[in-house]
């Protein structure tokens, strides 16, 4: 990699390496970090004129130590008087991000619209910014990898600069950290990097994130990752030609949505994705056999993951084809219905609590026996024994809060396009007013619910691909 100076008005950058299997505009971003000069606003002076996004590195003919020189104004926060009217573009940069009621957007590197659109879905998550802030700078040798710990710090650096910028993140060092650590990310093509699953950036985020973010990694006050984002599952696994039966216990982090001729409705694909056949051997038989696996919900997360089973191998075309199917989603999200018959119990009191205080803001008289004729068959011997459904032995921080079952709509990752690998991805978040803001990369866009609803797919329009639910709280009394 070539490396050269760039002179910027009086000053001069020096020893500034350039990737050239990477487009130009890494190299601004680069240059925006140094000089806070927009990648574009920058003029920079080249063979043949000036360095465009999208340019050949090849054809310029940059050598080690060559001099550039770089023409552009950088953004700066004029200062109010200090009496009379204050406009929005006078405040400090963090206020200004209150003011506009969204964060900053973040500049695509070159086809990384993936990991903007996962990173801008997570960032909705203070709970997580939370673990974050408090995550050390240096390994405790917990047995965390540094690929790891870099990815983590790179994270929090990230989340921390779209909080005190109303300009757009060039997320340089994410974008290096993750393809050191996971390098399916780097795959090229024709010295191009390539477009990735955004579900597979989020899984792998996630994962990481739970390897670092434990309750011994972070303050005691801060929820770990399994807390914010874990689902344990409790599956029979059943076979009816030999009535073998067994239980089986694991723990995910998102639910599947499964999409197929009789999947209008994001319910009716959950529970298609928690019943499934595998073949596997049979002890009794003594050959391969058919079995059926039926999971259910044994403890719920704080924040709800589920993905639309949009992609599956085509051996035609050898890639990843798209299910264009429309398939409606809620903005409230009840999964009762899906869960064990042991949570069912522990979720009584909770949800009770939360009908009663959602009547009172009616006006509605609480009736403590408002709750449907199924639920209160289903735990009629215990309603007594489910007045705490807390947060995994998180009493200690949040004793008032349990959870319902009942979860509301914060995020959505859409793709649009008729292939994993290509095409393009987008985050939509719900922000703290209830307005909904479209990160298009470095373009963030004010949206209203109703356009949310419209991203259910059918078309080759934008089409939800994860949605991110965040559960709605019982406050207890006590």
């Amino acid at each position: 990699m070539p490396t050269v100076s760039v002179k910027w008005q009086k000053e001069v950058f020096p020893g500034i390496e350039i990737d050239t299997s990477q487009p130009p505009i890494v190299f601004k971003s680069q240059l925006y970090t140094l000089t806070g000069v927009p990648p574009e606003r920058q003029k920079i002076m080249v063979k043949g004129g000036i360095l465009k996004d999208d340019a050949d590195w090849s054809t310029l003919g940059v050598k080690d130590g060559q001099k550039l020189m770089m023409i552009g104004t950088a953004d700066e926060i004029v200062k109010a008087p200090e009496k009379g009217p204050v406009f929005v573009e006078d405040l400090p940069e963090e206020e200004q991000v209150v003011a506009l009621g969204h964060s900053a957007g973040l500049y695509n590197l070159g086809n990384t619209c993936y990991m903007n659109s996962t990173l801008q879905c997570l960032h909705s998550v203070p709970e997580l910014k939370s673990a974050l802030l408090s995550y050390p700078d240096t390994v405790r040798g917990n047995g965390i990898d540094q690929a790891s710990h870099n990815l983590t710090l790179a994270t929090r650096n990230t989340f921390g600069d779209l909080d005190q910028s109303v300009r757009p993140v060039a997320p340089l060092q994410f974008l290096q950290t993750l393809r050191k650590k996971y390098p399916q990310f780097a795959q090229q093509h024709n010295n191009v990097y390539m477009q990735q699953d955004a579900e597979e950036c989020w899984t792998q985020l996630v994962y990481t994130l739970s390897q670092t973010l434990t309750s011994d990694s972070s303050e005691s006050a801060v929820l770990p990752m399994k807390q914010l984002f874990g689902i344990d599952l409790v599956s029979r696994v059943h076979c009816a030609e030999s009535g073998e039966e067994s239980t089986e216990t694991e723990s995910v982090y998102s639910l599947k949505c499964h999409i197929s001729q009789d999947v209008n409705h994001l319910h009716e694909g959950i529970k298609h994705g928690l019943k499934t056949e595998l073949e596997k051997a049979s002890p009794t038989l003594g050959r391969t056999a058919v079995y059926t696996r039926e999971s259910r919900i044994n403890e719920l997360p704080r924040y709800l993951t589920v993905q639309f089973v949009r992609f599956f191998w085509k051996r035609e075309s050898n890639q990843k084809a798209k299910i264009l199917r429309k398939v409606d989603y809620p903005l409230e999200l009840d999964v009762y219905e899906f869960c064990s018959d042991e949570l069912k119990q522990k979720l009584q009191a909770p949800r009770q609590m939360l009908r009663d205080a959602e009547n009172a803001k009616f006006g509605l008289k609480a009736h403590g026996k408002a709750s449907s004729s199924k639920e209160n068959e289903e735990s009629s011997s215990s309603a007594g024994e489910s007045s705490s459904m807390d947060i995994d032995k998180a009493e200690s921080y949040l004793p008032k809060k349990q959870l319902t079952g009942v979860y509301d709509l914060v995020a959505v990752l859409t793709h649009k396009g008729r292939s994993a690998d290509s095409g393009h991805y987008v985050g939509w978040v719900k922000q703290d007013d209830g307005k909904w803001t479209e990160f298009d990369d470095d373009n963030p866009n004010i949206r209203k619910e109703e356009d949310i609803l419209k991203l259910s797919g059918g078309g080759d329009w934008h089409m939800a691909y994860i949605c991110l639910y965040k559960a709605r709280m019982a406050e207890s009394k006590s």
